[in-house]
């Protein structure tokens, strides 16, 4: 009975995709779009309304959102095979997908709110699933820093209630001046960075590998993490020129970089795959900097697919090996599990842009929108590197996963049925929807005349990331030699930020502890012990007042006298 819902749900979550792509593609064909307001009530002449829009944006999104969710519910049937906690594990994926769909939805701040707080709540709840201290103390660095995201998006709402109004949509109608536009603009992207995991927030999403895999391949890899991307596109008029569009762009540089040279020094296969979306999602905050929100979009929707078919087939080698996810215990993998191997390896190349895979359709347009952009050569050198370092790591991880001649410490390693459909299943969307989307969203052909050097930099950046690559893991070891791995530590640790995360607060939290217990006296006098005496006190002088004797009638009588008394004088 348990594995029917997973079936059921999964079947239904499939039927709701089709509808929403096909209502997509008409409200993308005929520029059509729908608002449904529901009236709340009125706050000092403000309406609070609850409303949802459904355009070619949100549907189309929302629809990717299912058609994974889909996938990664019916690959949970055989993955999470013998928990105990199996109702409860299904009924957080469908919160969380309820939570995304009315984040993706709500065109007010006020109800974009409620999704962002179910979000967050259900993705603390995805990853302490397994309640041991790692998963506590991933869920506990989750919940802090999306917090910090939720003050940004409340802060927003008292600025917009200068407006009379807290719907995105007639705020970007008229043009905003003052400090209001920068300090809602600011708010914004403090939201959109803690969600999306950018500098100095990137700490927690992989910590959050701690979460079962079906739980990182649809929440850290293509829903969850995308709804900061999705947040700014949403709020696309505040980049293109402009401060926040240089913070943006300086930011998602330093995480693209930050990301792909750590992802090259990690051993942990979910690590590196949380890594590589920690990349991505600087690519695609990059393009939103520069004014190309339709490219972050269509990069955002391919990177869904193949991000969340990479860390399935990352979860079916990770279940056949008895929960192992180091990768030097793997190897061979390609002779014990064909099918997926297969399906692995389309994710990783679509990861690294080969043409004609969904990855190389919208990553060659940002990389040439880059090009024909006022850029310095700072930001398109660590723009170029990234890029590379992405290639690099990609191989990389297919080489020990696949290439390596080893022999894996296990004789009874089979595909599972159900994980190996469901894989196949996501890599056909994988591999179709990047031409496809090409053709909806970019329907007018467009000839751009661009230089030889510049049509073949894809491929040079792929080339010097492989040899970038190799240097970086030679020089490394030669400098082990003389520093003892400190360099391994330094490139691999994410610069600190892990640290930086947790032990400061850790820090603080011990201070006040130790000062607390130093000096107890002035804390209980003017805490519990002096209410107490306050209260005592004053109970004393009620309770003379409440015991109904002649002298208390007497007294009243006398005051009263001399109140009547002093009115009529007055008078």
């Amino acid at each position: 009975m348990i594995w029917s819902i997973f079936k059921v749900w999964a079947f239904v979550l499939l039927l709701i995709f089709i509808l929403f792509f096909l209502l997509s593609l008409f409200f993308l064909l005929t520029d059509f779009g729908l608002f449904f307001e529901y009236y709340l009530f009125s706050m000092n002449g403000c309406p609070v309304e609850f409303m949802m829009v459904f355009d070619w944006v949100s549907l189309m999104f929302l629809s990717f959102v299912m058609l994974i969710s889909s996938s990664v519910i019916f690959y949970s049937e055989e993955y999470m095979m013998g928990d105990k906690n199996l109702y409860r594990f299904c009924y957080l994926v469908l919160l969380f997908v309820l939570s995304m769909g009315l984040l993706i939805l709500s065109p007010n701040l006020i109800s974009i709110l409620l999704g962002w707080d179910g979000l967050g709540l259900v993705s603390y709840c995805l990853v302490i699933y397994y309640q041991n201290n790692r998963s506590l103390n991933a869920g506990m660095i989750t919940v802090l820093s999306n917090r910090l995201g939720d003050i940004g998006i409340l802060i927003g709402i008292v600025w917009l209630f200068n407006f009379g109004n807290w719907n995105y949509f007639s705020f970007m109608m008229f043009p905003v001046l003052g400090i209001e536009f920068y300090w809602i603009g600011g708010c914004v992207i403090l939201a959109g960075m803690t969600k999306s995991a950018q500098i100095p927030f990137s700490a927690w999403l992989p910590a959050a590998m701690a979460a079962p895999t079906p739980v990182s391949a649809l929440v850290h890899s293509s829903t969850l993490v995308t709804a900061g991307v999705y947040l700014l596109i949403r709020f696309n008029q505040y980049f293109g020129v402009g401060i926040f569009s240089y913070f943006l762009m300086f930011i998602s540089c330093l995480t693209m970089f930050m990301s792909g040279l750590g992802a090259n020094y990690e051993m942990d296969m979910s690590k590196i795959i949380a890594l590589s979306t920690l990349s991505q999602l600087g690519v695609m905050m990059m393009s939103i900097s520069f004014g190309c929100w339709k490219l972050a979009y269509f990069h955002m929707l391919t990177h869904a697919l193949f991000k969340a078919l990479l860390f399935l087939c990352a979860g079916s080698f990770i279940h056949g090996m008895s929960s192992s996810q180091d990768l030097r215990f793997m190897g061979s993998m390609v002779v014990y599990s064909p099918v997926v191997s297969s399906c692995f390896n389309v994710a990783n190349l679509s990861l690294c842009g080969i043409p004609f895979l969904s990855g190389f359709y919208s990553k060659d347009l940002i990389l040439e929108s880059v090009f024909y952009c006022n850029f310095n050569f700072f930001i398109l050198v660590f723009f170029l590197i990234s890029i590379g370092l992405t290639a690099c790591y990609t191989f990389r991880l297919s080489y020990y996963v696949m290439g390596r001649n080893f022999s894996p410490p296990f004789s009874n390693f089979c595909e599972g049925k159900i994980i190996s459909k469901s894989i196949i299943f996501l890599s056909f969307w994988a591999i179709i929807m990047g031409s496809a989307l090409m053709w909806m969203l970019f329907p007018i052909p467009c000839f751009v005349f661009i230089s030889f050097y510049y049509s073949i930099m894809g491929v040079i950046c792929v080339m010097l990331g492989l040899w970038l690559g190799m240097v970086i893991w030679n020089l490394s070891d030669i400098f082990n030699m003389y520093v003892g791995g400190k360099m391994k530590h330094f490139f691999g640790g994410m610069w600190f930020l892990p640290w930086l995360s947790s032990n400061p607060m850790l820090w603080s939290l011990g201070i006040f502890e130790n000062y607390v217990k130093s000096d107890l006296s002035w804390g209980e006098f003017m805490g519990p012990q002096g209410m107490f005496s306050v209260m005592s006190e004053s109970s004393k002088i009620f309770q003379w007042f409440q015991d109904n004797n002649l002298k208390m009638y007497l007294l009243s009588l006398v005051i009263w006298v001399i109140i009547f008394s002093l009115l009529v004088l007055m008078n």
